[in-house]
């Protein structure tokens, strides 16, 4: 049950599902990216700039960035409250933070994202000072999940290796036409080696999404090691279409 409040914060009871964890039992990153997408809505339903709202003006939320912490990364069973509130503007980004807090309150899951927004029938990007209204002031929430907005990120520019490719497909893109935000890292944690994931656990995450990847897209794969973990940028025809920055953790 997804419940918004009167400090605009919504919050959601969730219990870990089995499909969305790996062979340790571990919350998948790209589970909790699908979990936050939801719940990015529902909130923003509420307060009056949802899904909806929106596509009165053919106009769409993107994710543009997003940075998770994983200091207690739950597993299959675990009672959680996902909670998310949008924080105002940061340049040209509407920013929104989440918090999954485990069953004694402690956090278990930080992030903080970075929003922009879309004409659905150009594909472009609406400036603010374009749209048909501003997002009212009194939507904010004055609480940050992690203080600093997600950075930009890039592959290193030595140590550049090819990490495979996929045909964008039926899977893979959600009801914009494309391919969805946690499809990116799905595919990211694909072009590291399984006895590497199998064994360490994410720490943090950082993806900037560059470019929106379309059905039938050739996705060609690079990858780089980086102090705790990896780099992975996605190109389509040689352009970037997203980078992470993987950080891992022993089991």
């Amino acid at each position: 049950m997804i419940s918004a409040n009167e400090d605009n914060k919504t919050r959601q009871q969730i219990r870990i599902p089995s499909y969305g964890t790996d062979a340790d039992s571990f919350l998948k990153p790209s589970s909790f990216m699908d979990l936050a997408q939801e719940m990015a809505n529902a909130s923003a339903t509420h307060l009056g700039f949802g899904f909806d709202d929106l596509q009165r003006s053919s106009l769409a939320w993107v994710l543009s960035r997003m940075h998770i912490e994983f200091p207690a990364m739950p597993r299959w069973r675990d009672e959680v409250e996902l909670q998310t509130w949008h924080k105002g503007f940061e340049g040209p980004f509407y920013v929104r933070d989440f918090r999954m807090l485990d069953a004694q309150g402690h956090p278990a899951v930080l992030a903080t994202s970075s929003w922009l927004v879309i004409n659905t029938d150009t594909r472009r990007l609406v400036r603010r000072e374009h749209l048909p209204s501003e997002l009212p002031v009194d939507t904010e929430y004055p609480d940050s999940a992690i203080d600093t907005p997600c950075p930009k990120v890039a592959l290193p520019s030595e140590g550049v290796e090819p990490a495979g490719s996929r045909i964008a497909a039926y899977s893979d893109v959600d009801m914009l036409g494309h391919a969805n935000n946690a499809r990116y890292v799905a595919w990211a944690m694909d072009c590291l080696d399984f006895d590497l994931v199998a064994h360490n656990r994410v720490r943090s995450l950082t993806i900037n999404f560059n470019k929106e990847v379309r059905p039938g897209s050739n996705v060609e794969f690079f990858r780089a090691e980086i102090p705790g973990g990896w780099a992975v940028e996605g190109r389509v025809e040689g352009v970037s279409a997203f980078c992470v920055e993987i950080v891992l953790v022993r089991n």
